[in-house]
This record gives structure tokens, C-alpha cells and sequence, in this order.
């Protein structure tokens, strides 16, 4: 039973719909992989395990030397790539609102992904989005019902390539300038297995955790007085594996497992005027026992609950805008990071007929200057931990069965390198080891783990010091940013006077900050390193320091207000 079968060859780039569309729990899974038609000498990245003991791979082994023998249309061209990856997925996840078990979940699933490529490494079927079939797989270790879905799936991927290759020849006719990069690149075969992982989260332990912390908005002493005012509390918790099996014509063989664990807290509620509040915020991890403690989900909780209550009485933004210095902590400055520079040194294949070299504000960007020179940037996979705390981003190799290395992005300010994956850009030939794959997508340049340094070396005392400096020179107050949340939008934001005394304020948001403000507007950068986990779509950290930009504006958002409640809640009146 197909799920998803991507058919037909696009022409437009959907990149940056698939980078969101996945989620932890998400019950999809795929196929990733390598090069060429030529079987090359594999190369053996430190396995754990024998690629031979491995019943999966040496069941997909068997059905892919069969396919590679024949499959061949009458008169058509035979595949010159075939790649098969084979995921199972587990995952659980529980919900408690306001004191109470509101969901629990466990899922997982089996699935195969096919992709085949018709042509050759210049110019072959794929398109910018990615190719292949997805389908339904065997949950139990039948070998035969494995390779049912693999054929299945193999033959519905090559059919799909011969019209997408046929559809592609003609459109290239249409445009006056070649493509500025093959399709496809060579890469050596590479074996590396990992033991697989099994989920492993004390499921009763977390219940009772989330449900003693969504209601503590309903027992705790320091918030008894104010809990009227609070329309929302919701906690979560969930945990992830996925085990990758990947066997591609190249003689590639890979296990690769993953996993992730997080909990969270969910408060919100409005302040006078109707404007909404909220906080979301907690804890990711590699494996369940790095979260956060219960005793530190309840400090998170009550400090949430009060930052709410002091939101509700804090004063609007400035009628007037306000251009000047902003610090920005460390979990703020990785947001920005996120958002605004790794999306765009991730090296997407432009459209046809484009002679872009990338897509994206840094396409052409090279060797220029997108960083103070102060300011390097590197994506280094192989790093799994940084002051003991293991990283989620971290890989040995990527999911086209290319080894990680560590890459230098911006050095001394300028964008020296993109993250490339097997789908080459201009300039860019080769993969650096970036080609990873969301579940159940096609492989696409993605970053690792991004470290961003600075040269400055300024603690955190030093970096707010400089926001005072620059306070009592130009007499007028400044602003100090904890957290963002969608859009860049601050949540906790704080007035500074130049005495260093702050001002809670609500109701702004950012505006002019930019590329731009990355390149010229940054001031100082420097004090602890915070590091950002996201699990999914795909696996990333983000590690980074505080930066102190030169010139943000902040203004009055001009968001409508919801009504408030008629009447208060329960808990409130009992």
C-alpha cells in the first residue's frame, strides 16, 4: 500500500516546505543514499557491527543485486543509481493539561523508500525536490515481505523516473543556459553499522512528571494568588528512535540510529488589553535520561507561570520606535542563527534555467563578507559533545553514505563554504558530508552541529558592560532580549536604563533584523555558549554565544487583541 509517491518531476524548489514538515512522532520514514552505476571498493567507517550480520541490509542487498540485474524496460534506458533505505520508527508521547492525562500515545511503523535515478551524474531524472516512492513496510523480520515492498516500490520508482527523465530533457531544451552543476556526484561506497536502538523512557515516571507540572498552576503557593489569570498549562513529554538501513548500487551499506527526547511546558494567557502571553519552553536530549529532572520541570513550570503574571502587568512598548543596541542572549542569538544564516548556507539546487549558484540570501555570497570578521562559523557533525552534554546534530555519516567532516563556513566573517550534499551546486562538485534526510524525504544538504565563535572572548559581565557603555553615551535606555518566539518575536524582553536597572516590557516586536544586521549590525559577541537542540525534521544543534547588535529596531506590535473571558475559571472561584 503506497502512502506517498512522488511521480512526476518538479521544476520549483519545495525545499523550504519539506525543512518543517515533520515532526518527532511522525510515523514516516525512508530511503537515502550514494553515487554512481560503478560498484567501487566500499570504504569502512568505524562500525560496531557487521554490515553481513545484519538481517535488514542483507535482505535489501539481495533484492537490490536482482534489481540491478533486471530491471530494464524493452528499449528504455536502464537506472544507472538505485538507492533503497529502510526505516523503523518508534515513538511515544503523553500530554497533561492542567493536572490531568489528556493523551498518550505510542506509535511506529516500517517503511521503504526507493529511489532510481535514469541518466547519468550531469543530467538525470531527479528534480530539486527530490524523487522517489515511499511505501509501507513489513513491521516483523519477514525477509520475503521485505523484499515484496522493495520491488514493489522499485518498480514504481523507475517507471516515475523514465517520464520525469523524458519531461526533464524536453524543459532543458526550453532554456538558453546549461544547468551550472551536474545532478548527481560521485562518492565512495562506505560500510558503517550501528548498534540499533530500542526506546527506552520510563513511561510512568514522566506521566506523573507532567501531570504534577501542568497542575501546578492549581497547588502551587506561589502562584495561588494569580492563577485566575492564567488561561493555560500544558506539559509534555516524548521520546523517538529511528534505526536507518541504507544499501545503494554503489555498495554502499549503512545502519544509522538516532534518537531524541524532549519534554516541554505550555503556559499562556492575556493581558489587560487582550493581548496574548504565553511561554514555551524545556528540555531535548539524546536519550531520556539527559532531560531535565522533575524538580527542575517545576521550577521551569512556576518560573513560566510568574514571567506570565509579570507580562500581564508590564508596560506596552514605546508608542515611538526605537533604533539602537540590543543584547541578545545566548538562546535568543541561536534562534536568530537558526533562522536567519543556516537556512542559507545549506546549499539547495536552484531552479532550471536558473544560473544561480544556491538558493536562498546567501546564493551569491561567496567569499564576501556575512559576518563581522570577528565572527567564524563551523559545522562540525563528528562533534557529539560539547561541555558533556551530547549533541543531537552530531552523525559519523550523512544519509547519502557520505563520512562527516568538520566544515569552516565563515572564516573571519566571510561565507567560505556552503553545505553540500551529493546534489552538487556551482564551485561546489563534491559532497562535504550534509546530504541528510528527513523521515521519509529525500536527502538534502542540511547542517550538522553549527558552532559559531567569536575571537573577542568576552564573558557575560563583559558583553552587558558594553550594552551600558553604549547606554550612558548616547543617554538613553536600551534593551536586553531572554527569549524569542515565532518570527523572532521577543517574549521576554527587558528595558535597560543605563544605571543597569530593567523594565519588563510586552506587546513589541523586532523589526530591520536581518541579513543584514548579521553582517554590519553585530557589536560584540561572546560570554557562555548556549546550545539549541531540535529533533526533528532532521537532527541539529546549534551552539552559540550572546551577541550585542548595534542597531535593532523595536516598535508597538500592532497585533489585534482577542476579548478577555467574561468570567473567571474554576480553579479561581474554589
Amino acid at each position: 500500500m503506497n502512502i506517498s509517491v512522488e511521480k512526476q518531476v518538479s521544476f520549483g524548489n519545495d525545499r523550504k516546505k519539506n525543512k518543517g514538515a515533520l515532526l518527532v512522532g511522525a510515523s514516516l520514514v525512508g530511503l537515502c543514499v550514494a553515487a554512481c552505476a560503478q560498484v567501487p571498493k566500499p570504504t569502512v567507517a568505524a562500525s560496531a557491527v557487521k554490515a553481513d550480520a545484519n538481517p535488514v541490509l542483507a535482505t535489501m542487498k539481495e533484492e537490490l543485486q536482482r534489481e540491478k540485474e533486471l530491471l530494464v524496460l524493452p528499449g528504455m534506458e536502464r537506472p544507472y543509481f538505485i538507492s533503497y533505505r529502510v526505516e523503523d520508527v518508534k515513538s511515544w508521547d503523553a500530554v497533561a493539561n492542567f493536572g490531568a492525562l489528556v493523551r498518550e500515545t505510542n506509535s511506529g511503523g516500517r517503511y521503504v523508500r526507493v529511489e532510481v535515478r535514469i541518466g547519468d551524474t550531469t543530467t538525470d531524472s531527479s528534480s530539486a525536490r527530490g524523487d522517489g516512492v515511499l511505501q509501507l513496510g513489513p513491521e516483523d523480520k519477514d525477509a520475503a515481505a521485505l523484499k515484496y515492498a522493495l520491488w514493489s516500490a522499485t518498480d514504481e520508482a523507475y517507471k516515475a523516473a523514465l517520464k520525469a527523465y523524458a519531461a526533464k530533457l524536453a524543459a532543458l531544451k526550453s532554456f538558453q543556459n546549461p544547468p551550472t552543476a551536474d545532478d548527481f556526484t560521485q562518492a565512495k561506497a562506505v560500510v558503517h553499522v550501528e548498534p540499533e536502538l530500542t526506546l527506552e523512557i520510563d513511561r510512568e515516571a514522566w506521566k506523573k512528571r507532567i501531570v504534577e507540572a501542568s497542575g501546578l498552576l492549581l497547588t502551587a503557593p506561589e502562584v495561588k494568588s494569580f492563577a485566575g489569570d492564567v488561561q493555560w498549562s500544558s506539559a509534555s513529554a516524548s521520546g523517538m528512535v529511528a534505526n536507518r538501513y541504507t544499501v545503494d548500487t554503489d555498495g554502499t551499506e549503512i545502519v544509522r540510529c538516532y534518537s531524541g527526547y524532549s519534554d516541554s511546558i505550555s503556559v499562556s494567557g492575556q493581558a489587560p488589553d487582550g493581548a496574548d502571553l504565553s511561554r514555551n519552553n524545556g528540555s531535548t536530549a539524546t536519550t531520556a535520561a539527559g532531560l531535565e529532572s522533575g524538580a527542575a520541570l517545576d521550577k521551569r513550570t512556576i518560573d513560566d507561570l510568574k514571567s506570565i503574571h509579570d507580562l500581564q502587568h508590564a508596560p506596552l512598548a514605546d508608542a515611538e520606535d526605537y533604533h539602537g543596541p540590543v543584547l541578545f542572549s545566548g538562546d535568543a542569538s541561536a534562534d536568530v542563527v537558526a533562522r536567519l544564516f543556516t537556512p542559507n548556507v545549506e546549499a539547495d539546487r536552484p531552479e532550471m534555467g536558473s544560473l544561480a549558484r544556491t538558493t536562498g540570501a546567501y546564493q551569491s555570497s561567496l567569499h564576501t563578507p556575512v559576518l563581522p570578521p570577528f565572527v567564524s562559523v563551523v559545522d562540525d557533525p563528528t562533534m557529539k559533545e560539547f561541555e558533556g552534554k551530547a549533541l543531537l546534530g552530531a552523525y559519523a555519516v550523512d544519509d547519502e553514505g557520505v563520512t562527516a567532516r568538520p566544515v569552516t563556513v565563515v572564516d573571519h566573517g566571510k561565507l567560505e563554504n556552503y553545505l553540500v550534499g551529493r546534489e552538487p551546486v556551482k564551485d561546489f562538485p563534491e559532497s562535504n558530508g550534509h546530504g541528510r534526510a528527513a523521515l521519509g524525504q529525500a536527502a538534502h544538504s542540511k547542517a550538522g552541529v553549527i558552532i559559531v565563535k567569536s575571537t573577542q572572548d568576552l564573558t557575560s559581565a563583559q558583553m552587558r558592560a558594553k550594552l551600558l557603555a553604549v547606554a550612558k553615551q548616547q543617554g538613553r535606555d536600551v534593551y536586553e532580549v531572554d527569549t524569542l518566539g515565532g518570527e523572532l518575536a521577543p517574549r521576554l524582553l527587558y528595558r535597560v536604563k543605563p544605571d543597569g536597572s530593567r523594565t519588563l516590557i510586552r506587546g513589541a516586536v523586532f523589526d530591520e533584523l536581518d541579513q543584514r544586521s548579521l553582517r554590519s549590525g553585530i557589536l560584540a559577541m561572546g560570554g557562555k555558549s548556549y546550545v539549541a537542540q531540535q529533533v526533528g525534521p532532521v537532527p541539529e544543534t546549534t551552539i552559540v554565544p550572546e551577541i550585542l547588535f548595534e542597531d535593532v529596531a523595536v516598535k508597538r506590535a500592532s497585533d489585534p487583541s482577542a476579548k478577555l473571558p467574561y468570567y473567571p475559571p474554576p480553579s479561581a472561584t474554589e
